[in-house]
């Protein structure tokens, strides 16, 4: 069963409570359990993390080979437009990754329409809310195909 690592940037924490204009009213943890669900249809096995902290983040994506992963599913949230670290760690794993947002951040600020990740995913899915997480781990399983 392949082992599909789901990364959760800083303050996706506080989905529901925050900026609901933005983000929505979905929460984390609902997040979580529908992409546990389509994970179950397709017969892969999550393993889900989150962070606020940028050094946990690029550890968590520096062992990903070393604890089997064969694709990551990641918002980087605000460390889209501002990790290097997180980028370079990314195209050192060399495994395929998929870049995810709820909101559309080509229709947000300036600052947000740079991606430091994109250049090293294989394609990125944004402004879809809960679905561009769904939509994200469906492009993860037609790329382990």
């Amino acid at each position: 069963m392949n082992k599909i690592l789901v990364i959760h940037g800083p303050n996706l924490n506080l989905l529901g409570q925050r900026e609901k204009d933005i983000y929505g009213t979905t929460t984390l943890e609902e997040i979580n359990h529908k992409l546990t669900e389509l994970a179950k249809e397709n017969h892969l096995m999550l393993e889900i993390f989150q962070s606020n902290h940028e050094g946990e983040l690029v550890d968590k994506i520096g062992k990903a080979k070393e604890d089997n992963i064969k694709a990551i599913l990641i918002n980087p949230a605000a460390y889209t437009h501002t990790s290097i670290a997180i980028r370079d760690a990314l195209a050192a794993v060399t495994i395929p990754t998929v870049e995810v947002h709820l909101s559309n951040i080509y229709a947000r600020e300036d600052f947000r329409h740079t991606s430091l990740i994109a250049p090293v995913a294989q394609g990125q899915i944004s402004g879809f809310g809960l679905n561009s997480y769904l939509l994200g781990l469906k492009a993860i399983v037609e790329l382990l195909k």
